[in-house]
């Protein structure tokens, strides 16, 4: 099994106000670091999406991919990797508990490179990416 990295951060907004900022992709350029542009190619009989093209700049990381998510809950995201240039695999999840009077925002990710990479420097890379996202998502939904 893959490794993976995770890390929780406690974003001050209600569970549903945090996933409906996770679930606007069209607005993840304005928040995260990496994601360049978003496009949603396909949604679900709720309306939430199933295929997403990003195009990333992670430092070491810049691809261009497409991601398959699945919806468990009002919770709980998960997505997987469809096509990309320069991933093998990449495979995340956000999962959201109620806090206090905000909410525990676990974000999950495994990556795996085409090219060949150190296992450290790959979980390095994704402590960057999972970092800055919490980072970025806490501060637009605190923000709202």
């Amino acid at each position: 099994m893959a490794e993976h990295t995770s890390s929780s951060i406690t974003i001050e907004a209600a569970p549903a106000d945090v996933m409906a900022v996770i679930a606007d992709f069209a607005r993840y350029p304005d928040w995260t670091g990496e994601v360049k542009e978003a496009e949603v190619l396909a949604t679900d009989a709720r309306g939430r999406a199933e295929r997403v093209r990003l195009v990333m700049d992670a430092g070491a990381i810049k691809d261009d991919q497409t991601l398959g998510y699945t919806w468990t809950g009002e919770h709980e995201v998960s997505w997987t990797l469809v096509k990309s240039q320069m991933l093998r695999s990449l495979d995340g999840s956000y999962l959201l508990r109620p806090a206090g009077t905000g909410t525990e925002v676990t974000y999950r990710l495994t990556v795996d490179v085409k090219i060949p990479m150190l296992g450290m420097i790959k979980r390095k890379a994704e402590k960057v990416i999972i970092d800055r996202a919490l980072a970025g998502l806490k501060k637009r939904v605190e923000s709202k």
